[in-house]
């Protein structure tokens, strides 16, 4: 029921008639009662906020969300929108809107409106992704891995806002029309990096095309499109994220040529200091912790994980033993963080972040983990639990984050496929998405034992954003609402 229905049937302020004492009273108790209705709920509809790729603290668990452990495409799927073009970047959601971006062909048409629930769901042939991508092959781009990439066309670099409690398309802004300067991996995309936001301002990163800085309701207010172009290992694409913390946004730019880590005024996007690193490229997005009252930010590479003062930019402390083209995000808790890798080898550490200098061989390295690392998708840390998968593929290991033993070993999740979302935690619950458009949802304990398996019956390539009763799910051709019946 609309809370003003509520209102207008206790008490309509151009009706007078002559109350009695027990009729004032009880209109007065109706009044209060449904003022405290409507803010419970709005608190209870929209309680907390989804505000970077992992979630606030960046270790990918929703800390007061109860998302539905089942849904099909058409059980517990409150709406869904089709979104022109490609991304595997995740949504934000911030009070009641939610935030995405593309890379749309610049001859794509606008999504179509957002389709309840009970609407039939039935997944098209031919997907988005694979219309992008289809063309002549004198249009198509090879990438040095030998994999056939994605054509290089124009595109039109778009932030959309849709409301959370329909679906319906709020507003789109295109940051930038350009064509990239290089291909990318035929399973990677032009716009793989998550927006963020603070609730002031949003922030959406097109990699060498951008860094461009909204309000809430989508005017621009700064944008950085003078920070250089990339060009990454193999032409696999970019794909890292930017972090905000305090009054700055860190933007990593991992790439063949001089590689950095930067932050900006997150008001104004001027640079505050720029570090540069020996290293290749990198897809993975910075991780603030605080240390002894010291904020740090760490950051995985092929030559070391690295951890810079956020102040300064200095570096604080490094540790080599990374395998080759890292992909994975750090996480940390309870004094430790936890860096690894898992593309033609494996390596997975725990730190003491205290430590400076080269910490290899040192008392700061807690325990390593050298088989079964992760690759693209990050680890999950909850509940003292650490769980990731074997590289690309869907077996999944859970070990004591304390001390790497584990709790179970290398397990073949049923219905999983190749991996590159990230697993996500929420209400005593571990969500695993596959490529495929499986998710399997399993217990976050320290035995393997699965709730449910379900699909969106599309590729699901971005790691899911769980907000108070609510799964956000973006898949390649539809932003999806999971949310009970």
């Amino acid at each position: 029921m609309p809370h003003g229905d509520i209102l207008i049937r206790c008490f309509r302020p151009n009706m007078r008639p002559k109350l009695s004492v027990t009729t004032e009273t009880n209109v007065r108790n109706c009044a209060l009662f449904t003022v405290t209705l409507i803010l419970t709920f709005s608190s209870a509809a929209f309680g907390d906020n989804w505000t970077h790729w992992r979630g606030d603290h960046g270790n990918g668990v929703g800390d007061n969300a109860n998302p539905p452990t089942e849904w099909s495409s058409t059980r517990n799927v409150k709406w869904k929108v089709r979104i022109p073009g490609q991304s595997s970047g995740s949504p934000v959601i911030w009070e009641d809107k939610v935030y995405v971006v593309s890379g749309v062909p610049a001859s794509a048409e606008r999504p179509t409106a957002a389709r309840p629930s009970t609407a039939t769901s039935v997944p098209n042939q031919q997907s988005d992704r694979q219309r992008n991508q289809s063309g002549s092959s004198r249009n198509r781009s090879r990438s040095r891995g030998g994999r056939v990439a994605a054509p290089l066309q124009m595109l039109k670099f778009t932030v959309f806002c849709f409301d959370r409690a329909t679906g319906k398309e709020l507003w789109k802004q295109v940051a930038v029309e350009a064509k990239p300067h290089q291909a990318t991996h035929a399973t990677n995309n032009f716009a793989a990096a998550s927006p963020c936001t603070d609730g002031q301002h949003l922030y959406a990163s097109f990699g060498s095309r951008g860094l461009y800085c909204y309000t809430m309701d989508g005017e621009l207010v700064w944008k950085r499109d003078d920070l250089g172009k990339m060009e990454t290992r193999n032409s696999f694409g970019e794909g890292s994220s930017p972090t905000l913390v305090d009054d700055r946004i860190i933007v990593p730019w991992d790439h063949e040529g001089q590689s950095s880590i930067f932050a900006l005024n997150k008001l104004t996007g001027k640079t505050i200091w720029r570090t540069q690193r020996d290293e290749p490229t990198c897809w993975a997005t910075p991780l603030v912790i605080e240390h002894n009252g010291v904020k740090q930010i760490v950051m995985n590479g092929q030559t070391n994980a690295r951890s810079y003062d956020l102040e300064t930019g200095e570096e604080l402390w490094r540790c080599g033993g990374q395998t080759e083209r890292p992909v994975a995000s750090a996480v940390a808790g309870k004094g430790l963080v936890f860096v690894g890798s898992g593309f033609r080898g494996s390596f997975l550490a725990a730190f003491r972040p205290g430590g400076r200098g080269d910490l290899e061989g040192t008392d700061n390295v807690i325990w390593t983990i050298d088989r079964d690392t992760p690759d693209v998708a990050s680890p999950l840390l909850s509940s003292g639990r650490l769980y990731f998968f074997k590289a690309k593929l869907g077996v999944l290991t859970c070990v004591d984050a304390a001390t790497g033993k584990p709790h179970f070993g290398a397990t073949r999740v049923p219905g999983l496929d190749t991996i590159y979302a990230s697993p996500i935690a929420a209400a005593g619950h571990v969500y695993l998405s596959a490529r495929n458009g499986t998710t399997v949802v399993i217990k976050d304990s320290d035995t393997f034992e699965i709730v449910a398996t379900n699909s969106v019956g599309e590729t699901v390539d971005a790691t899911p954003a769980p907000v108070d009763n609510q799964l956000f799910i973006r898949g390649a051709e539809h932003l999806f609402c999971i949310s009970e019946d």
